[in-house]
């Protein structure tokens, strides 16, 4: 059987491998059908100016002339297309007329012709292109490509070209045929699938093994599409957990509702943008590292202006939950103000650098760069964070004051500067989640405001002042949003994580994690 399919395959090249013996270019500029046959007989050929008249076809530099001689117009004169040479051009010159059938073999011809390149990315790319024209006149040049491939990765690129040519080819073998079907269906994606689901001829066994792969498949991208929700999810909680974390600590030593924290993010934003332009302007060099001077810039002045705010407007309230709610609302609206009159109501552009743009495919998830850092940034943060709380003198007194304010003034702790101080560290978080937010959000006023309500949300529901809590519920209403979202629309799904979150504290009005202490004040 393997013999008479040789001499099958040979039969049916047999006038290909004849044209481009006498002449690869025979019949090149003449019928639309002519034109397409002459393409494939190049692309087996092996002539060393196939290329280069392909690609002059498909860009439209390829003419005829009177004599049948082809020639390649150049800005620097004719080239014969049969040598390759400079030559001048006779008259009455025409261009080879192009239709679709013709573009669609250039297009595998090309695929077929780099199949050989030294660069294994090249040929990756070219049994790409085959696989998708699905062109039983590669699959020469395919068996030749495979006998001498020897990367791991462009040969499975390969061999999946090879079997979707073979199932483009009417008088491939069942046998053959259910072997395809196989190796398309270890590929599992969309385009196999698409492929697989326009099988509705030939034997029973090819229709069923076709049907099974298409199955497979589906069940396949299902669970990258699990994988795929979880990855957003989590880059939103870390979003949320940027957000939200200062907010835990400020909300959970003072009790304080901070309706400017998210002013505090705007800012560390915008301190992106400024840093971003110094360097353009000063050390351009610079600017592929600008988000990591960015992040301890935007920890100091949001940190500042966070000493600040305390010092100056809510050391005044304590005790007084509405006023300062109020207080806090007002100047952040006053923040936002002075941010338009600084640089302009319209949004800023924040560069993302190199390192962090683009994305990567995992199997069947997209994996985008600027999001991945972002995840890896947020743990940086929580990591720096607990060991600041755990083995640092500041994180020590500001436990104490959380468990039991009283106890620690009379200990000697000077509380209202560790109140200072504590608003100062949120406040300096908020900052680098707003570096963080330049990279996948618009720099603008409203910055801040698009992420309040969820920190408070996030703060809540794992237990105030409790960081573990914080990750947790984070990452928990960033999945949970993300698979509500295709169900019922970005608004309502808030809408209904919200009543879950308030029918949950009507459960637990502690949050999840709740702190644990000794609490002598009424």
């Amino acid at each position: 059987m393997k013999l008479l399919r040789c001499l099958l395959v040979l039969l049916a090249l047999a006038p290909f491998a004849a044209r481009a013996q006498d002449d690869p270019f025979a019949g090149m500029g003449g019928s639309f059908d002519e034109t397409k046959h002459a393409i494939e007989a190049l692309a087996v050929s092996g002539n060393t100016q196939a290329e280069p008249a392909i690609v002059a076809l498909q860009d439209g530099k390829l003419f005829i002339a009177p004599d049948k001689s082809l020639w390649i117009k150049t800005e620097s004169g004719a080239i014969n297309a049969r040598t390759g040479e400079k030559a001048e051009a006779p008259g009455g010159l025409k261009p080879v007329k192009k239709n679709n059938a013709v573009r669609e073999a250039a297009n595998a011809a090309l695929g077929s012709l780099t199949l050989f390149s030294a660069d294994p990315a090249i040929r990756k790319k070219a049994a790409e292109a085959v696989f998708r024209s699905r062109d039983p006149a590669a699959l020469p040049a395919l068996g030749r490509a495979l006998d001498k491939e020897t990367d791991a990765g462009v040969r499975a690129i390969m061999e999946q070209a090879r079997a979707a040519a073979l199932l483009s080819a009417p008088d491939t073998a069942d046998a053959d045929r259910i072997a395809a079907i196989g190796v398309l269906r270890a590929r599992g994606d969309l385009e196999a699938s698409s492929l697989l689901s326009s099988i509705n001829g030939g034997s029973p066994e090819v229709v069923k093994s076709a049907a099974d792969a298409v199955a497979s498949i589906a069940r396949v991208q299902q669970l990258w599409t699990l994988a795929q929700g979880v990855f957003y999810g989590l880059s939103l909680g870390s979003v949320l957990l940027l957000a939200a974390a200062g907010l835990a600590i400020t909300f959970g030593v003072m009790g304080v509702i901070n309706m400017a924290h998210g002013e505090m993010v705007m800012l560390g934003a915008y301190t992106t943008f400024v840093v971003q332009q110094a360097l353009q302007t000063y050390a351009p060099s610079l600017m592929g590292a600008g988000l990591l001077f960015a992040i301890p810039a935007a920890f100091i002045v949001s940190g500042t202006a966070g000493i600040a705010i305390e010092r100056l407007l809510i050391r005044f309230l304590y005790g007084r939950p509405l006023e300062t709610l109020l207080a806090t609302w007002g100047l952040s609206l006053m923040l936002q103000q002075a941010v338009r009159t600084v640089f302009g109501a319209s949004n800023r552009d924040v560069t993302t650098p190199a390192w962090m743009s683009g994305a990567t495919m995992w199997g069947g998830l997209t994996i985008t760069y600027n999001r991945l850092y972002i995840i890896i940034f947020a743990a940086l943060v929580l990591a720096a964070l607990m060991a600041a709380l755990r083995f640092t003198s500041l994180g020590l007194q500001m436990r104490a004051v959380t468990q039991n304010r009283r106890m620690a003034a009379a200990m000697g702790i000077r509380t209202p500067w560790i109140d200072a101080l504590t608003f100062g560290l949120g406040s300096g978080v908020a900052g680098m989640a707003g570096v963080a937010l330049s990279q996948i959000d618009n720099v603008s006023p409203n910055l801040g405001q698009g992420y309040i309500i969820d920190s408070f949300m996030v703060v809540v529901f794992g237990g105030v002042g409790n960081l573990w809590g914080t990750l947790v519920s984070a990452l928990t209403l960033g999945i949970a949003n993300k698979f509500i979202e295709p169900l019922a629309g970005a608004v309502l799904a808030k809408i209904l994580v919200l009543v879950l979150l308030i029918l949950f504290i009507q459960r637990k009005p502690r949050g999840l994690f709740p702190l644990k202490g000794r609490a002598v004040e009424a």
